[in-house]
Order: C-alpha cells, then sequence, then structure tokens
C-alpha cells in the first residue's frame, strides 16, 4: 500500500519534471534575471565592506560569506513555484472539482509537483548564481556546511510548499489571494532574511525573527553553508517543529475549506 502510494508521488515528480524541461526560454529569462538581481546585490555588498578594509568581518561575516549567502537565499527565492496562482486558478476554473476525484491526496499532489519543480529550479538557479559568485569572490568553502544544504534544503522547500499552502487554501473561501501571497513573499525577503542575514538586524528584530517561519526558509540553509553547519542539529529540528504545526494548520484549512468549496464553472 505505501508502496504503491510512494509510486503515485513519484510519478507526479517525474512529469512535473519533463513539463518544467519543456520550458527552456522560462529557465533562461529565470536566470538572467537571478544573475541581474546578484550582480546589483553583490555589488551594494562590496560597496559597504570596501570602507571597512582587506578581511574585514560584519556581524561575523566576511564579503566572501555574504555573496555565497545571497547566491543561495537567491537560487532557493526563486525556485518557489507559485502554489498560490496555481490553486486559486484550479477553484476558479472549476479544475479543482476534477482534481479532487483523482485517487490521490490533493495535499500530497500539489505537494509532489512543487517538490519536483522547485528542486529543478533550484539547481539551475544554483549553477547560474554560483557562475557569478565565483567570478567575483572566488569558490565557496565546501565542506558539512554545504552538505547540510541536502537536508535543510529539503525542509525549506517543504516549509514554503506549508506556507503557501495555507495561503492558496484561503481561496476556498475568497477565490483571490493575490494580497496575502504578496504579503507572504515580503516577509520572507525581511525576516526571513533573504535580503539580509538576520545577524546583521537590530537584536530585538532578531528576537522577533526566532519566533517565526520564515527563518526556517531561506536563513537556516544559507547560513548554515556559509558557517560551516555548526548550528545544523537546531536548525533541523525547528525546521521539523514548524514543519508540524504548518501541515496541522493546513489540514485545518482544508478540512474546513473543501466542505464549503464552491468551484466556479465545475
Amino acid at each position: 500500500m505505501i508502496a504503491a502510494k510512494g509510486a503515485k508521488y513519484a510519478a507526479v515528480v517525474r512529469i512535473t519534471l519533463k513539463q518544467q524541461t519543456a520550458y527552456r526560454m522560462d529557465f533562461l529569462m529565470r536566470s538572467l534575471f537571478l544573475l541581474l538581481i546578484l550582480y546589483v546585490f553583490m555589488q551594494l555588498w562590496s560597496a559597504a565592506y570596501s570602507g571597512q578594509g582587506e578581511g574585514a568581518e560584519i556581524a561575523g561575516f566576511r564579503l566572501k560569506d555574504i555573496i555565497w549567502y545571497l547566491v543561495l537565499t537567491e537560487a532557493f527565492t526563486m525556485a518557489f513555484p507559485q502554489l498560490c496562482t496555481r490553486i486559486e486558478e484550479e477553484v476558479k476554473s472549476g479544475g479543482i472539482a476534477v482534481r479532487l476525484l483523482t485517487p490521490i491526496s490533493y495535499a500530497g499532489y500539489q505537494y509532489a509537483s512543487y517538490l519536483g519543480e522547485a528542486a529543478l529550479r533550484f539547481v539551475v538557479n544554483l549553477a547560474c548564481g554560483s557562475l557569478i559568485g565565483w567570478m567575483l569572490v572566488g569558490p565557496p568553502e565546501l565542506g558539512a556546511g554545504w552538505s547540510s544544504i541536502a537536508v535543510l534544503g529539503l525542509g525549506s522547500f517543504t516549509l514554503a510548499f506549508l506556507l503557501n499552502l495555507s495561503i492558496a487554501l484561503c481561496s476556498f473561501w475568497v477565490e483571490e489571494t493575490r494580497g496575502l501571497e504578496f504579503i507572504l513573499q515580503k516577509l520572507q525577503f525581511t525576516v526571513g532574511g533573504m535580503l539580509i542575514p538576520l545577524d546583521l538586524m537590530p537584536h530585538w528584530l532578531q528576537q522577533i525573527c526566532a519566533w517565526l517561519p520564515f527563518q526556517a526558509v531561506l536563513y537556516f540553509p544559507a547560513k548554515s553553508a556559509v558557517s560551516g553547519g555548526a548550528e545544523l542539529g537546531a536548525y533541523v529540528a525547528q525546521q521539523l517543529g514548524w514543519i508540524a504545526v504548518m501541515a496541522a494548520l493546513c489540514a485545518w484549512i482544508y478540512s474546513r475549506g473543501i466542505r464549503r468549496l464552491n468551484a466556479n464553472g465545475g
């Protein structure tokens, strides 16, 4: 039984990968946009460190650490699929009615599709981002920190999926979730540590961020990579805790929303 269910989700991942590789121009445009964003941020940080002297550190980060931190956070951010838009369109078109009749969990299907797409995008984004990072500050210091991305990366994708799913499922009531998705994205950009490491923020803001799930999506894997993975155990534990909380929340929202779902056109 478990093997049969696993085969279904694996098939969804394979189909998603085939669909994504068919749109090469989309990958090219995303990669070019990623390179542009990284170049701008790298120039800003290079200017900030230039006045500190060679080998300077800011909150324990060298320029090289900051650059590779940005490469990872941008690679993750641009890898996350637009789940809210996808589910919202299914509700509006009535396609969700067909999806709910298939012999596979609706959330499970969305997760498998999300994971396959995000993993492929992340690999491409990381390859492109590494190119410009390598040219500017040299290669990263590979070791336990970078190997931890395999674990923290999966947790990052899973938690990002659950955060977006909690917003997307609200379309069962309101249909339009773009505003909520916009707020979620901006929280990940700021208190999630995408733009700057949380270590560089004021202490009071760091204390607030410590009680929010957003840092576990971007800050944990990027910080672990550039710091040698010293806090890997604590990061994994917090990721698992937030995943459990968000999974329970999504299950509750889904159980409530499916009862009153009114799919237009279906």
